[in-house]
């Protein structure tokens, strides 16, 4: 952070935006989940086995705020070689469990900065990296508190308002270029929901991480069942095996470059309905056609965890992405082939279970969309408690509770 203008900074704000439209929020009811209250801080010098040995995270500069908070290590990819199951769900939900590694929950709580708009003081929207916090120092429309280390957007009375007050500092951090996470700006509207499931702001989708905010994706996994050749065992005619497409990433792109994915993936913009969403990334990346996807997109729950972003995600570091991912499944016939329909896609290969168990051991999908097709394994009976040792873990850890208002 030494060397940063913050006077730049203010001078990049801009004087108006245009007035965003005002979109439908989702029905009510769910309320943000936060440890009991008392316990005792953790031991500053844990650290945690899971994340590696790395980069510091960075430390408040402002010299009056309150004492350094807890020293982390800088996330990073689960070293090359076979990975288990519980491997891969490790290395997407990273976030500590304050169930199950209380001092390492608090050693992340005590370090990271909590968000909040002035309406709701006491309701947690998202956790920010002390180095971004100490940018906001002193900008229009917030207010940062070292001591008690926390960010408040104190701009606005109205959704409408508050996303013009996110949206213009967000401009004004991209013109600065001094986060490069900024610099895959999408110009898509990411949604914040309160605790009534109400929309409390936009932001801009490359910098939702920078503010640690939940966001929501659908991913879908095309599958069908090909004709195989039965062995000299089985008796009558021909088999069927089942077998996924599966794409993969172009190497250009910013996040995850060259990975493999879900068939079908993306993020939801505010005001888009997860199944409108999903209708949209088919056409958009595999060329599906949408009256076969809306008549046969299988809406099958959900996928959630609280991600620490290491340097494959792009941009910096450390940064926080608890998700929601809408999951569907789509059983195509044999004659129909996904086509990559944009850049972001290199090419789509049909594997069967095998192939795709063994990519996901070598760790070559990108980390949420290995728990996605972990999902699968177990809805499709793929994965059973008989042939995976962490079989309830890794089910219970692929449905977490976020620590924040969902929608």
């Amino acid at each position: 952070m030494s060397g940063f203008n913050l006077d730049a900074l203010k001078q990049y704000i801009p004087k108006d935006i245009p007035q965003m439209p005002r979109l439908p929020a989702w029905t009510k009811s769910h309320s943000s989940m936060n440890p009991d209250e008392g316990e005792e801080e953790s031991d500053p010098a844990v650290t945690s086995p899971s994340m590696g040995k790395g980069k510091q995270a960075e430390m408040p500069i402002d010299n009056n705020s309150a004492e350094p908070a807890m020293v982390l290590t800088e996330p990073k990819p689960i070293q090359p070689g076979p990975k288990e199951n519980i491997d891969l769900v490790n290395e997407c939900d990273n976030f500590p469990y304050y169930q199950t590694d209380t001092n390492m929950f608090f050693a992340h709580i005590n370090t990271y900065y909590a968000l909040y708009v002035k309406d709701l003081p006491d309701v947690e929207l998202g956790y920010i990296l002390p180095s971004v916090a100490q940018v906001f120092s002193g900008l229009p429309d917030w207010k940062l508190d070292n001591k008690e280390r926390i960010l408040t957007l104190i701009a606005g009375n109205s959704e409408e308002e508050r996303s013009k007050a996110v949206a213009m500092t967000c401009q004004a951090l991209r013109a600065t270029n001094h986060f490069s996470v900024l610099r895959g700006w999408r110009n898509e509207l990411y949604p914040v929901y309160g605790p009534d499931r109400e929309l409390l702001f936009s932001i801009e989708r490359s910098a939702s991480a920078l503010f640690g905010v939940v966001t929501y994706g659908c991913h879908m996994t095309a599958y069908t069942y090909a004709k195989r050749p039965k062995n000299e065992a089985e008796v009558g005619g021909d088999g069927e095996e089942l077998k996924l497409w599966i794409p993969r990433r172009a190497k250009s792109k910013q996040t995850y470059g060259g990975m493999l994915d879900n068939t079908v993936a993306g993020g939801i913009a505010t005001g888009e309905k997860p199944f409108e969403s999903m209708v949209r990334e088919s056409a958009e990346e595999a060329g599906l056609p949408e009256d076969l996807v809306r008549k046969s997109a299988k809406a099958v729950g959900t996928v959630t965890y609280f991600h620490i972003r290491d340097r494959r995600a792009g941009g910096e570091t450390r940064l926080l992405q608890p998700e929601c991912q809408y999951v569907y499944d789509l059983e195509l016939p044999e004659d129909v082939v996904p086509r990559p329909s944009d850049d972001e896609v290199q090419g789509f290969e049909l594997k069967n279970v095998e192939e795709v168990q063994e990519a996901l051991r070598e760790g070559e999908f990108k980390p949420n969309c290995a728990m996605v097709l972990l999902d699968f394994f177990v809805r499709h009976g793929v994965m059973t408690p008989e042939n995976e040792a962490a079989y309830s873990e890794i089910v219970s850890r692929l449905h977490r509770r976020l620590e924040f208002p969902m929608a």
